[in-house]
């Protein structure tokens, strides 16, 4: 069995720690370096020669898209990329693509998928070019129009300030799924800068939303997005309930709509 040569840059370390374990398990895969910041990354893969680059999309002093352009800049051999990111923007995967990458992985995935993915990008590459695919990602989605959709099918009046905020609100949760465990310290405060306005604004108007769509609504729609998640006979659920869950949805929608 052909051993496929695999290289790995992301910033946190644990995580590198996890990968490497887990792929030091199969074995026609074999780890030959990481990296913890994108000089460091371009320099590795040009003194190691990996078969396969997985890059996260954002590290210190260079990101994934800064080592791709310094690669294609040289003239040494470039390996399959396979880009790792906890973001899913449309502009984001499609300048990864012309950028040459192979896969665009939505962080967390499954490591047996993954492996899966190396070992046919690797013999793809030996019979002829395969097309940049996605594990994770999306088939180009209008995530905006999916969000007002459900805002509206819950009964949230567009005509109110909360809307607008709880909308942008749960796309900035969908691309950073991580600023939802900090509501009142950074996605609010994001929403309030982009309107202009202040985070307590914010937080008032998104919590007035919530409260009119609970008394106005469909309560048959409510209980189907709300139901085991948030008990409906004792009230409305938090901000951070209902941004949480509706993010959390359109991301299982958009793994259910990987490409494989």
């Amino acid at each position: 069995m052909e051993t496929i040569s695999v290289f790995l840059a992301d910033d946190n370390k644990d995580f590198c720690d996890v990968i490497s374990e887990s792929f030091n398990k199969y074995n026609d895969i074999k780890m030959v370096g990481v990296a913890h910041d994108g000089i460091e990354a371009y320099s590795k893969i040009i003194e190691l020669k990996p078969d396969v680059a997985l890059i996260d999309g954002v590290m210190p002093h260079l990101d994934g898209m800064g080592v791709l352009e310094k690669l294609k800049q040289q003239d040494g051999p470039i390996p399959i990329f396979i880009m790792l990111s906890a973001m899913t923007g449309e502009k984001i995967i499609k300048r990864a693509m012309e950028l040459g990458v192979e896969y665009y992985v939505v962080k967390p995935f499954d490591i047996d998928v993954m492996v899966s993915r190396i070992r046919q990008l690797k013999q793809s590459k030996k019979d002829e070019p395969m097309g940049g695919a996605f594990i994770n990602s999306p088939k180009i989605p209008n995530l905006e129009t999916k969000v007002t959709n459900i805002l509206q099918n819950l009964g949230v009046p567009a005509s109110i300030r909360g809307y607008n905020y709880m909308r942008e609100a749960i796309l900035m949760g969908i691309d950073n799924p991580d600023i939802l465990n900090y509501i009142t310290k950074e996605l609010y405060p994001s929403v309030a800068k982009k309107f202009h306005t202040s985070h307590s604004r914010v937080e008032r108007a998104i919590r007035h939303a919530i409260e009119v769509a609970w008394s106005r609504g469909d309560i048959d729609v409510i209980i189907q997005y709300f139901k085991g998640t948030v008990n409906i006979n004792k009230g409305k659920p938090t901000n951070s309930e209902f941004i949480s869950l509706i993010a959390d949805r359109l991301r299982l929608e958009i793994k259910d709509n990987m490409m494989v």
